[in-house]
């Protein structure tokens, strides 16, 4: 779900599905995390300093 691993919040013992539903709903999902930073590092013209591809 929402690109992480099977189980990374419903596996956790006693934690009720209320709970579960909350720990994911204000979540930000990985990847946009992950495009958001790589999109910023580009437009500030840092990411060839980190490696990325320009």
């Amino acid at each position: 779900m929402m690109g992480l691993p099977a189980g990374h919040v419903t596996a956790v013992p006693g934690l009720p599905r209320p709970a579960q539903l909350k720990a994911l709903g204000n979540g930000v999902v990985p990847q946009q995390a992950a495009h958001a930073v790589l999109y910023l590092l580009h437009r500030a013209g840092l990411a060839e300093r980190f490696g990325l591809a320009a």
